[in-house]
């Protein structure tokens, strides 16, 4: 039997087969309210490429991600690698054409990534995720407006302030820190990822990171445990405030973000119980696209990423997912074969009406047509008859009373929400 490629998934429809986890219905739910938050917002949905130039990424965080990336040499001999994220893409698509389009720019996309890298508990070599991107604004209004946006897209899904919490950091707050203990500059990103890498590390090997770049480890726990919110998070939390969000942040200088192309405020999306990795992530990198146009194009820029990975399992845990049974409005039976072509007319007629309809393709007796009516979750059947007078009538069933009534085939096509 062939399988899968480690590290990929199968979406089947429900009811799911059994070890089958990933759900194809409650991809489109998560899909449907990503969609739907995003438009509230004012956002408009693009998308790109999955192929895209090797050096779009490792210009971007250099040659070592090379080893996390599905990337080979294509049939014209360019390196090539299948995206593992979608802030390059709309960087560069930025670049390329924003006089098109009036400031700010607010976009958003649903790409499936990819990364060539250890499975893990939330972690798969693919994975879908709505990434969500504003452009030409450098105000923190942006930064609160975004962070909204993450709360409310969260809150569309069934989620609440007990369920997840967002943990807001700043890159800036950081810099100053280092800076005020004489940190060259030019080592700031390495000070970053010493400080992402603390809950991971021994704190001996991270002591020892800290005193090489001139910094003791105690004074960056005291600066974390603090968390005293600088000017620039200050007025974030004073914008969601106005909002009534204010309980669905906290400030968190633990969390620095680990891409080297972050230069602002930065922040991630935790569940409170602890039991997962980061349901989401982002901030503000102002100098991307002018990294990826090669100083043509220079906009400020914000935004994040939310993977369907872990926000799937977390909803499966909070018991929000939603029941997935009905799948057709009508189910169409057909008894007498001799109305077969006008039970098609009237399945045409219903599907063009906009209602889901299914029938028997091949003749079938009736008690296995009604039980499949009754799997399928229809709300309704029809069954076609042909009257002593030779008149073809529609007999419409409510599968929910069991109440049918009798019509004139040509009418049947409004019937299921009369009856």
């Amino acid at each position: 039997m062939m399988e899968r490629l480690p590290g990929f998934r199968d979406f089947y429809p429900e009811p799911l087969p059994a070890n089958e986890p990933w759900s194809c219905d409650l991809r489109q739910h998560i899909f449907r309210c990503w969609r739907e938050t995003a438009r509230r917002y004012g956002f408009r949905e693009y998308d790109g490429p999955p192929l895209e130039p090797l050096e779009l990424y490792t210009n971007k965080s250099g040659a070592e991600i090379v080893a996390q990336l599905f990337n080979f040499t294509d049939k014209g001999e360019r390196a090539v690698s299948l995206r593992p994220e979608m802030t390059p893409t709309v960087a560069r698509m930025v670049a390329t054409a924003e006089r098109a389009y009036k400031k700010p720019i607010k976009w958003f996309s649903l790409p499936q990534l990819f990364r060539y890298e250890k499975q893990q508990k939330g972690r798969l070599r693919e994975h879908f995720q709505l990434n969500c991107d504003l452009f030409g604004e450098a105000d923190v209004s942006a930064d609160a407006e975004i962070v909204a946006l993450l709360i409310d897209v969260l809150r569309s899904l069934g989620l609440t302030r007990e369920d997840f919490v967002i943990r807001l950091s700043s890159r800036q707050a950081w810099q100053r820190f280092f800076a005020a203990r004489g940190g060259d500059a030019a080592k700031a990103y390495e000070f970053y990822q010493v400080v992402d890498k603390l809950e991971r590390e021994k704190p001996e090997v991270s002591a020892e990171k800290f005193a090489a770049l001139g910094v003791k480890l105690e004074e960056v726990t005291q600066f974390i445990a603090a968390s005293v919110p600088e000017p620039e998070l200050q007025a974030v939390l004073d914008n969601l405030a106005a909002r009534g969000l204010s309980d669905f942040v906290k400030v968190d200088y633990g969390v620095i973000r680990g891409l080297a192309y972050y230069t602002g405020i930065v922040f991630e999306a935790f569940d409170r119980k602890g039991e997962f990795r980061a349901i989401a992530g982002g901030g503000r990198y102002d100098q991307l696209v002018k990294q990826v146009s090669e100083g043509k194009v220079d906009l400020p820029a914000l935004g994040f990423g939310m993977g369907d990975v872990v926000l799937a399992e977390l909803l499966k845990v909070r018991k929000l997912v939603p029941s997935f049974a009905s799948t057709v409005d009508v189910v169409v039976l057909i008894e007498d074969e001799t109305l077969r072509a006008d039970s098609l007319k009237v399945v045409q007629q219903l599907r063009e009406a906009g209602k889901a309809v299914d029938y028997s393709l091949t003749p079938a007796k009736g008690d296995k047509q009604f039980k499949r009516a009754l799997e399928l979750g229809a709300t309704h059947t029809i069954r076609l008859e042909r009257g002593t007078d030779g008149v073809v009538v529609a007999k419409v069933k409510n599968l929910k009373t069991r109440e049918e009534r009798t019509m004139a085939a040509g009418e049947v096509a409004n019937a299921p929400q009369s009856s």
